[in-house]
């Protein structure tokens, strides 16, 4: 069933055209990602289809009755005062409709029998409403994606909105799109604001839900996890792809080589037909020729495809090399105000390590970065950075760009090609950074930090505010870059790429792990996987022993007796199995738990033949369980 259609659609400023012809469908339970570079229209096409802006030139077709529900990039809660009610302000209705039904049963309560048949009938009607529309079934929902969101469902009923930061007005934005009983989500970034964990809940939210999802998105390893089908903004117009976000970038490659062939071969055409036409137009050949430049005239030129051209080109290199202790924390404790963050913290980062420091939002990884910088200072200890060690820092929230100068006097000592690396050109070097959106100031401070040589680069969160492309150039930069790089990010496929050691800062502790993201991502499953292991083993025992408690005595007659103890050596016999399985499974659970056989690549290896053996372990455990109990049935009768 198509829920929204677009058909030759175009969207112009003036003389400028934003989108021409654009062409596609999006059918109930489809999950679209939509990508392509910063500016190109992403965002006006969430405009066009829930109507705030109309199309200059072709038809956009709704479904009736088709619910949508946008989350944009800037967040409005109208007048709710607790997070709790900017989640539910779907619901606004149902809660006045719940407030209502409450002041209604308490003024019948009062009145007793004196109350009227119409105030009967107005409450069972408001009653059998409120039940009807999902009134007894929504709290619930704001409770769980509140949760998965990382907020507390109590807490945040009064909790104030007003006290709340950016990041987390973002994530109460996302709760409040995500419990809406709308048909179609409009998601707009939704992951700039998650730490890991939280992506990781939302991916799997997307994932169950019914509901229909167009997704703007830079994070490649979410789209991956999402999206079945991909809409490529780019030259004015889109190209929509059947497949996951790794097929897409596949098909894309393929289609772009194709497009190439076609126009190069079409060129070497005309350019042969043009050398005849030149030396032919005078000749005794003259007629032939004049045929061949009609013909000529008539061929629709084809266009280069779009790839590379226009997008960031980056370069990071090292004015000197440093030396080889690059930062150094000697029982470091970082707070803010009476909150402890970071406590004893020592640890060594190396020259040429490319380190990514991970952890939930709050937990002081941006604060450490500050810490760093002597912007702050820490409670006690020390966190310095080595001899010849040269800083350049992207500030998450893009401080270091000088709000008050234009382009050109913040680069102003390059030749005006290198602007033009970043997307920049003409008159647009003359524009203050106050004028600039995110995107245009996040590559202004890469630029910045390019020009700096520096060989200690620190970023906080630098893809929040770049497209894909942007991302990928980046990505690419820092590989090949030879000075230390320490990368706070939630964005997996970056991690991944460059990460050659992870700190993991959780609970005010630091756990450095000496391997690549990847080999962590590994590692946290199998220990995820050895606590749900655990936690079904436990319960599996509790009702073990609960059955061992309440075991009723056989009886009486001689041959009761015999049976009894036949019964009563399988029943013991069955224990003992259940007891030496308990026991190996819990020795096995608590290697699996300890946070040093995850430092090493060698003790990863080793974790993924503990969690094997412990599957097994497992296996044969619940069977032992299962011969006991039949044991002990066997016995009651």
């Amino acid at each position: 069933m198509t829920l929204i259609s677009l058909s030759n659609v175009g969207v112009e400023f003036g003389a400028t055209t934003l989108l021409t012809n654009v062409t596609f469908t999006v059918a109930q339970g489809d999950r679209w990602g939509i990508v392509g570079r910063n500016g190109t229209g992403k965002t006006t096409l969430f405009k066009l289809i829930t109507g705030a802006q109309q199309p200059t030139s072709g038809a956009i077709a709704k479904s009736p009755g088709v619910r949508i529900a946008l989350l944009d990039q800037h967040r409005d809660f109208a007048g709710a005062t607790t997070v709790w009610e900017a989640a539910a302000g779907q619901f606004a209705d149902l809660l006045a409709l719940e407030q209502s039904l409450a002041d209604q049963a308490n003024q019948l309560g009062e009145l007793g029998e004196r109350c009227t048949q119409q105030m009967l009938d107005t409450y069972a009607h408001d009653l059998e409403r409120f039940e009807r529309d999902g009134g007894y079934t929504f709290a619930p929902r704001v409770d769980a994606v509140l949760h998965g969101l990382g907020f507390d469902p109590v807490e945040a009923r009064t909790r104030p909105l007003e006290h709340l930061s950016g990041g987390e007005r973002g994530r109460v934005g996302l709760a409040r799109q995500l419990v809406s009983p709308a048909d179609v989500l409009l998601l707009d970034e939704p992951t700039n604001h998650l730490d890991l964990d939280t992506t990781q809940w939302l991916e799997s939210y997307l994932r169950e839900t019914d509901k229909t999802i167009l997704l703007i998105s830079h994070d490649r390893a979410f789209l991956a996890a999402v999206v079945d089908h991909v809409l490529h903004v780019e030259g004015n117009s889109v190209v929509p792809y059947i497949g996951g976000y790794e097929q897409f970038v596949l098909q894309r490659t393929e289609r772009r080589l194709a497009q190439q062939r076609a126009f190069q071969k079409q060129s070497r055409v005309i350019a042969d037909e043009s050398d005849y036409i030149r030396r032919n137009i005078a000749g005794q050949n003259s007629k032939q020729a004049k045929g061949r430049r009609k013909r000529l005239e008539r061929i629709a030129r084809l266009s280069p495809p779009l790839g590379e051209d226009g997008s960031m080109s980056l370069r990071l290199d090292v004015q000197e090399r440093g030396g080889d202790q690059v930062i150094v924390a000697d029982h470091a404790t970082i707070a803010v105000e009476s909150r402890t963050l970071i406590r004893d913290l020592s640890a060594v980062v190396k020259r040429g390590d490319r380190l990514g420091l991970i952890g939930p939002n709050g937990a002081g990884k941006s604060t450490f970065l500050k810490t760093l910088m002597g912007e702050r200072a820490p409670v006690s200890g020390t966190v310095t950075a080595g001899n010849s060690i040269t800083v350049a820092y992207y500030r998450q929230d893009l401080a270091q760009v000088p709000a008050d100068k234009t382009l050109y006097d913040i680069i102003s000592d390059l030749r005006p090609y290198w602007q033009r690396r970043f997307g920049f050109s003409g008159d647009e070097t003359q524009r203050k950074a106050t004028t600039l959106s995110g995107g245009e100031r996040a590559r202004v401070a890469l630029a910045m930090i390019m020009l700096s040589r520096a060989n200690l680069l620190i970023f906080d969160e630098p893809t929040n505010h770049l497209d894909v492309e942007s991302i990928e150039a980046l990505e690419d930069a820092i590989e090949s870059y030879e000075g230390t790089v320490l990368l706070v990010s939630h964005d997996r496929a970056l991690l991944r790429a460059l990460c050659t050691r992870v700190w993991v800062l959780h609970d005010t502790r630091v756990t450095d792990f000496d391997g690549t993201f990847a080999e962590w991502e590994v590692a946290s499953e199998e220990r995820a996987h050895a606590a749900r292991v655990a936690a079904a083993e436990e319960e599996s025992l509790r009702r073990v022993h609960e059955q061992q408690k309440t075991r009723r005595q056989n009886a009486s007659t001689e041959n009761d007796r015999v049976e009894a103890r036949r019964a009563k050596r399988a029943v013991e016999e069955a224990e003992a199995l259940v007891e030496r399985l308990e026991a190996e499974v819990a020795e096995l659970t608590k290697a699996l738990e300890d946070p040093d056989l995850y430092t090493t690549p060698a003790g990863t290896t080793q974790s993924i033949e503990l969690g094997k053996t412990l599957e097994r372990r497992k296996h044969e455990l619940e069977d032992a369980i299962r011969r006991w109990s039949t044991a002990v049935d066997q016995g009651q009768r």
